[in-house]
């Protein structure tokens, strides 16, 4: 068997543990589904210092591989809820988004989590004080107002990969494969979001998904919200090439909260 070492990109912290955790719920979770075509890779060994996995022979995606990606991934938002015991957004442990903590826990209000957690958290990280606390006055400005428009268009949560751009889907010829997730139950439409922030998945990819599960009437607002996240992270990770990203995301939560 082909496989795939993969050593911890901050040593000594529980990144690959988390990883591998990732890795083995989104398989639960496609299981339980009856989602075959949706794959995730084989955890052969696991440590804190190397995560070893089968190895994934990627290749050129052609459209019906977009398509299977499509529709499995809408069946995943739409049947991934039924782990919950009841509706809640979250995960019960912290993990991680590639090289950066990632802050969970369970709540019972969508926007509060994806403002507090999501956008906040990344903004203290920031290490600028004055680019950090320009950010923390926009978003303070605008809490409540994003906290009622996130909430007024939230569905039911999701198992959501958390860090889907096309660097972390693998393509063989009749399965589809994920790789470094960053899960958590969310709106569904934040894996959306990022699927377009590096390129996106194209055209075979959104039918598919929006023939099974259409998007919400805001997505194009949500998208660049949800976005600022990941901007929010990138600017963090390297540097300052990212700020146009984030800069955007706050115009969007400026209509979003004014409209």
């Amino acid at each position: 068997m082909n496989i795939f070492r993969k050593t911890n990109p901050v040593p000594g912290s529980d990144n690959l543990l988390c990883e591998a955790d990732g890795l083995a719920r989104l398989e639960q979770a496609l299981d339980a589904a009856g989602i075959g075509a949706l794959k995730v890779p084989a955890r052969l060994q696991v440590t804190a210092e190397c995560l070893t996995l089968n190895r994934i022979d990627n290749r050129t995606p052609e459209p019906a591989q977009l398509q299977l990606l499509g529709q499995s991934l809408a069946q995943l938002h739409l049947t991934s809820a039924q782990a919950l015991a009841e509706p809640r957004w979250g995960l019960e442990r912290d993990n991680w988004i590639g090289r950066s903590p990632q802050r969970n826990g369970w709540a019972e209000d969508w926007g509060q989590f994806f403002v507090e957690r999501r956008l906040q958290y990344q903004i203290d990280r920031i290490a600028d004080a004055a680019l950090r606390r320009r950010f923390s006055a926009r978003l303070a400005a605008a809490h409540n107002g994003l906290v009622a428009f996130l909430n007024a268009g939230a569905p039911t949560p999701a198992l959501v990969h958390g860090d889907l751009w096309n660097g972390n889907v693998l393509f063989e010829r009749d399965r589809v494969w994920l790789i470094d997730p960053a899960i958590y139950f969310g709106d569904p439409e934040v894996d959306l979001a990022m699927t377009e922030m590096f390129g996106g998945f194209g055209s075979a990819f959104w039918a598919a998904y929006t023939r099974e599960r259409p998007l919400s009437p805001d997505y194009p607002l949500k998208r660049s919200i949800y976005n600022l996240y990941h901007y929010l992270n990138h600017l963090n990770l390297f540097g300052s090439a990212y700020l146009p990203g984030c800069e955007a995301g706050f115009a969007a939560i400026d209509e979003a909260v004014h409209r």
